[in-house]
């Protein structure tokens, strides 16, 4: 019996060199993983560097920063008013978001915790809406929200985007994960929907939040089409349609202001993800970790 297990043993510990021969050494993973990221890093490194820069500098390929910047900065944020963009597409992105997550929140309360007739026909409705972008949409859209006169508004930005299907998914599936006991046993302490939603589920939830917050952010942040169809002017107009300024014109393209025009507009979404990053990895490991 002993030599049978010395026998098992000594296969396991070959085994086990053999598979530390196929796994580099740490430094070599450590390398690895530096040249990954420094390739990744790049092309927003190089960006920075070109926002500082003028066309000659940019031609002759210079790697170190220039002497426009104060001059892209000029052009960028006080010519073409791009801080005003930027506000715009803040109101707009924390309006979507934070209706995106409300209702998201209610579909799955009620998707999870209600019982009506045809529920998962209307889930399938539902899941149905994540097939069709916006894009397959818009000409619709667009006629129907110019009919009821919302058009140049901060109502076309929001209202057409409040319900989201990703949303409704999410939390869908993450309260399908939370004890049942629990929503029996709020009943039996008299608590009513709202209650029950707002004392227990969304305490258990803010991770799933934060990752839906994040998502949508970033989402309407990045409204290109959609913006630049139904608003007329530019007093409400969104960064992403406000930063083809910088490329219009009779002259040649500049490419310092428009590099320094994309690193700003960047800016908000990344404090947003920074801010929120550890609940939104919590809240994609939660099913995983349960």
């Amino acid at each position: 019996m002993s030599a049978a297990t010395t026998d098992i043993s000594m296969d396991a510990e070959r085994a086990a060199t053999g598979w530390r021969r196929l796994v580099p050494t740490r430094w070599i993973a450590h390398l690895a993983l530096i040249v990954s990221c420094a390739i990744i890093a790049f092309p927003l490194f190089y960006a920075v560097i070109v926002a500082t820069q003028t066309n000659s500098e940019v031609y002759s390929y210079q790697f170190t920063p220039g002497t426009a910047f104060s001059d892209n900065w000029n052009i960028v944020m006080n010519l073409n008013k791009i801080g005003g963009y930027m506000v715009n597409s803040v109101l707009v992105a924390l309006a979507v978001t934070t209706g995106k997550v409300i209702l998201s929140l209610l579909s799955g309360l009620a998707f999870v915790y209600f019982r009506f007739p045809g529920k998962w026909i209307v889930f399938g409705f539902v899941l149905l809406t994540l097939m069709m972008p916006t894009e397959i949409l818009v000409i619709a859209l667009f006629r129907f929200v110019s009919s009821i006169g919302l058009s140049n508004s901060y109502g076309a930005l929001i209202l057409p985007f409040l319900a989201s299907a990703t949303g409704t998914f999410l939390f869908r599936q993450h309260f399908m994960n939370i004890p049942a006991e629990l929503s029996e046993a709020a009943q039996l302490d008299g608590a009513n929907p709202w209650q029950f939603l707002f004392k227990v589920l969304v305490p258990m939830s803010w991770n799933t939040i934060a990752a839906l917050a994040v998502i949508q952010f970033i989402y309407v942040w990045n409204f290109y089409l959609w913006p630049a169809l139904i608003m007329q002017g530019p007093e409400r107009q969104v960064i992403q349609v406000g930063l083809r300024t910088l490329v219009a014109g009779d002259t040649a393209l500049r490419f310092g202001p428009m590099m320094m025009g994309a690193v700003i507009a960047s800016i908000p979404p990344l404090i947003v993800f920074l801010l929120l990053q550890k609940q939104f990895m919590s809240g994609f490991a939660l099913a995983r970790d349960k």
